[in-house]
């Protein structure tokens, strides 16, 4: 995918090299953008053989609103680096996805959305579930175009409290929705970016999640959005990603998912079609 391709060559030719917390140096860059059409494909790397079973119950785990990896352990290893040995996380995207912690009395003046706000089972707190809001006023819009939320349909993984003090906040904290034309399109804002390892799974679990919610509320799909405030590639993972500059990208493979309510889908309900890649390339992780 060229798009992906060009930011790994503009942060090899124009990265600042940065020491960080995890011993191994990056080069970085400051606010890069790029977009995708999803018209055109689904967007999974071509140039690297893609994980894309992985990614698949990544995305299921953050719908799931569970706070913890014990169930995504079953299936995939990718979460387990952050993890303590009981699979507790310091910090989980779908707890605040589906469960964002809301006052339980607000400031005179201050609404609070009630209709998708509920008690939590696990602490007894008032939570109020972004994922719904979102496919309640994309099914609202249908009904009526002018409605109040057009624009406000934003998702936030990030608490302040629980970043200052968490091992690993959210890289990819924020995202939106925007429709126009019918089409569903979706912008993610990420604090910081792996180019090798982290933004090909970044790309493609949003613009999953983005065919789904389109499939789910009657939405073709539009396009996916993507900043990234710190573009990075770690000093280890230069040689893999000049490789990967060497090939060509292949056909964009496509997706097909079950028609069932969107809460009822399950990993087996979504199918990659006519996917091939080159070989994979192994890029180690900075803890």
């Amino acid at each position: 995918m060229k798009q992906y391709l060009e930011l790994v060559k503009h942060v090899l030719e124009n990265g600042v090299y940065q020491p960080n917390r995890t011993g191994i140096g990056t080069l970085s860059v400051f606010g890069y953008f790029y977009k995708v059409n999803l018209q055109d494909g689904f967007p999974l790397l071509t140039t690297k053989k893609m994980f894309f079973n992985s990614m698949v119950h990544e995305l299921f785990w953050y719908l799931s609103g569970e706070s913890h990896i014990r169930n995504l352990r079953k299936n995939t290893k990718i979460w387990d680096a952050w993890a303590d040995s009981e699979g507790n996380l310091e910090t989980a995207y779908g707890r605040f996805w589906r469960r964002f912690p809301v006052p339980q009395k607000g400031i005179d003046g201050e609404r609070w959305g009630d209709k998708w706000t509920s008690v939590d089972n696990e602490t007894g707190q008032k939570v109020f579930d972004q994922i719904q809001f979102v496919i309640d006023t994309l099914k609202e819009i249908k009904i009526n175009p002018d409605t109040r939320n057009l624009r406000r349909m934003v998702v936030s993984a990030w608490h302040p409290g629980n970043a200052a003090e968490s091992k690993l906040p959210p890289c990819h904290y924020t995202f939106c929705f925007s429709v126009k034309a019918n089409k569903l399109n979706c912008h993610l804002t990420q604090r910081s970016g792996d180019i090798a390892l982290g933004i090909p799974f970044n790309l493609a679990c949003y613009s999953l999640l983005t065919e789904m919610l389109a499939h789910e509320t009657g939405y073709e799909p539009g396009e996916f959005a993507h900043t990234i405030v710190d573009a990075h590639i770690y000093e280890n993972h230069i040689d893999g990603l000049k490789d990967q500059l060497k090939r060509k990208p292949k056909s964009l493979p496509s997706i097909n998912i079950a028609t069932m309510p969107f809460f009822e889908l399950s990993f087996g309900d979504i199918l990659l079609e006519g996917y091939e890649s080159y070989p994979a390339i192994r890029f180690g992780v900075a803890v």
